[in-house]
């Protein structure tokens, strides 16, 4: 048998020219830590420093992979997602967790999404009183719906490209309304932030920074889950998330060449959440897609089960 030729075999990939990961395969990363640990005392400090350094360095890598993902799905702008950071984090104070963790661990969260189902979901939500026995959280312009049947929800994260007047007026009543900075948004974070009368928290989905968040997730459904979860609520409770082809009344400014994407993606982070999570997940949605690892129940079994 003839052997192949060397031009036949496929090119070795080319040396990892990035330093954090060269630093991952150097003896400093895996063996320094061992190397200090069976010296004198300031061999020790110096080993404890790079276990330290090692934890919170893979850290950050973990969430950057994640989130250059995202860049090359995308084709994010990554400078853009910085400046929107710095602008989100200028315009707001102090950031407080304490309530959203009152709010929510240990009760059930109705998360409602901009899907074609929220109309009818929200209908359904009133007529079996769900709202008066659920921490709410409204998904961008779904506060509009909410507010249409004179419900003021809990929490509202948004990007800011839902209803803007809804937005501010269900701050004004109450609200807690975490906005996420990203590169698509700058001119809106600086001319809506700013007149939000109540309490504001930020996120990003670049570096988190004091005042900026990333509780993990995407698209705004997704990240409500996110930070829902993050809180260790009862159990989660979906609605108006349909993840289909149609785009809902409430959506009301989208990219129809990147939104199928977004939604995509957003149904992949909330499956990857509900199986690694030990929160239960159910679904309610009247129509759309399966979510797998989320039971989809009905409004009447949900009511049962609070």
């Amino acid at each position: 048998m003839l052997k192949p030729r060397l031009g036949c075999l496929p090119r070795p990939p080319p040396p990892i020219r990035c330093p954090a990961f060269r630093y991952l395969h150097s003896p400093l990363f895996l063996g320094a830590d061992f190397f200090y640990a069976g010296k004198p005392r300031l061999y020790a400090s110096l080993a404890f420093i790079s276990i330290s350094f090692k934890l919170i360095y893979l850290t950050a890598l973990h969430w950057t992979t994640e989130y250059l993902d995202r860049v090359r799905e995308l084709d994010l702008n990554i400078a853009g997602d910085a400046k929107a950071s710095r602008i989100l984090e200028s315009l707001l104070g102090e950031s407080d967790l304490g309530d959203l963790s009152r709010l929510i661990s240990g009760y059930p969260v109705l998360i409602c999404g901009c899907g074609p189902s929220l109309e009818n979901d929200l209908h359904k939500i009133v007529e079996h009183r769900l709202h008066e026995r659920f921490v709410l959280v409204a998904v961008d312009g779904a506060v509009k719906g909410f507010l249409d049947y004179r419900i003021v929800p809990h929490i509202n994260v948004t990007d800011l490209d839902g209803d803007v007047n809804s937005i501010l007026r269900a701050n004004s009543y109450g609200c807690i309304t975490v906005v996420h900075a990203h590169g698509d948004n700058i001119d809106s974070l600086s001319s809506v932030v700013p007149h939000l009368e109540g309490r504001v928290l930020g996120t990003t989905q670049h570096r988190p920074t004091p005042k900026l968040h990333n509780f993990g997730g995407f698209t705004d459904g997704d990240r409500a889950c996110y930070l829902v979860d993050h809180f260790k609520p009862s159990f989660i409770v979906l609605a108006g998330m349909d993840f289909g082809s149609v785009v809902g009344v409430y959506s009301h400014s989208y990219n129809q060449i990147k939104k199928p994407r977004k939604l995509r993606i957003g149904k992949k982070l909330i499956q990857e959440l509900a199986s690694k999570s030990p929160t239960r997940f159910f679904n309610v949605t009247s129509s759309g897609e399966h979510i797998e690892g989320v039971r989809h129940i009905s409004f009447e079994k949900l009511s049962y089960l609070i």
